[in-house]
């Protein structure tokens, strides 16, 4: 399977001999890896009982984790909610939020807790937004906050702004500290951290993390121990289950919800498997299974044109992959 191909001597994870070791079946991850091929992906990676059941690709590159790092700072979120610095009932007004053109008095009603589930009714223009979402947006002023979800990359990036605000702290920084150190991440550099300004757009900027597929596992490991690293509590447990509930409302969508930063699955196996993600643009994905006590990474190096063309990998293709993974675990 060239599961060791990415992990040397001096690597904290440990790495099962064989598939079957882990009770998986070599001959039926060999077709998803065909699959895998296919799709012209550019790294993946599964934890099973917190050890590597597979990495394909390079595991340790860093690349732009997209819309991945909104499920970062739901981690930083969950640490400053319970230390009080950070007030979900909060509205926008309360903590001094603007922009250029600047918000309505409806608008600035809007609570933190209404960002976090990406439904302040606030219709702005944002950086980093895709031409989907541009088009999409709907009119200011056209929902009062709190009761319609739309993927708002202007609360996304607000989220920032408060979260360095309140804390008097840096987001990065942050991160760095409370979660990369703490959980043991083996690529993480501030060096590839970044405030985008899209001033023209807002004066807001989009906080972007450029973080390699081994890494983005850990973050899911610990997700998937409730917030747990070696026996300290790194992210609070009641923080992670009050933001894997249906938050959203989300329309349209046959297998996600919206919580708070994270897409959790509502119907069907999915569902009945307990699957949650964090999800990013072109593919990037982390998935975590607590019924399988698995973790999967997908990656899609945009950056990295092939034939021509971006590579985008589509999530009816990525849970497909995550459908055979899951398909060839051998029955006890």
């Amino acid at each position: 399977m060239g599961a060791n191909t990415f992990f040397t001597s001096d690597t904290t994870w440990e790495v099962y001999e064989s598939p079957e070791e882990a009770g998986w079946s070599s001959q039926r991850l060999r077709e998803a890896k065909r699959y895998y091929d296919s799709l012209h992906s550019t790294a993946a990676m599964a934890i099973h009982d917190g050890k590597v059941l597979f990495a394909w690709g390079d595991v340790t590159q860093n690349t732009n984790a997209h819309s991945i790092r909104k499920s970062f700072l739901n981690s930083l979120y969950g640490i400053h909610v319970e230390k009080g610095n950070i007030d979900l009932n909060d509205t926008l007004g309360d903590v001094g939020i603007y922009d250029f053109p600047d918000l309505t008095e409806q608008e600035k009603q809007a609570k933190i807790s209404d960002l976090l589930s990406s439904q302040s009714g606030v219709f702005h223009k944002a950086g980093e937004e895709s031409l989907t979402m541009r088009r999409n947006r709907p009119n200011r002023g056209s929902h009062e906050p709190g009761t319609f979800f739309y993927y708002n990359n202007w609360d996304f990036n607000v989220l920032g702004t408060i979260f360095n605000g309140e804390t008097e702290l840096d987001l990065f920084e942050e991160f760095e500290e409370k979660i990369a150190d703490q959980i043991g991440m083996e690529d993480f550099s501030l060096d590839n951290t970044e405030y985008k300004q899209e001033v023209r757009r807002s004066i807001h900027p989009s906080y972007l993390f450029q973080v390699s597929a081994r890494d983005m596992a850990r973050f899911g490991q610990l997700y998937l121990q409730n917030g747990k690293w070696d026996g300290e509590q790194i992210v609070p447990e009641e923080w992670i289950q009050m933001s894997l509930r249906d938050h959203g409302n989300v329309p349209r969508n046959t297998v996600y919800d919206y919580g708070y930063l994270w897409w959790s699955a509502t119907s069907g196996k999915w569902s009945d498997l307990g699957l949650y993600s964090a999800m990013g643009r072109y593919g990037q994905a982390i998935d975590i299974i607590p019924e399988l006590d698995l973790v999967f990474v997908h990656r899609v190096n945009s950056n990295n044109a092939t034939f021509g063309f971006r590579r985008s990998v589509s999530q009816s293709q990525r849970l497909r992959l995550l459908e055979m993974i899951v398909e060839a675990k051998e029955s006890d």
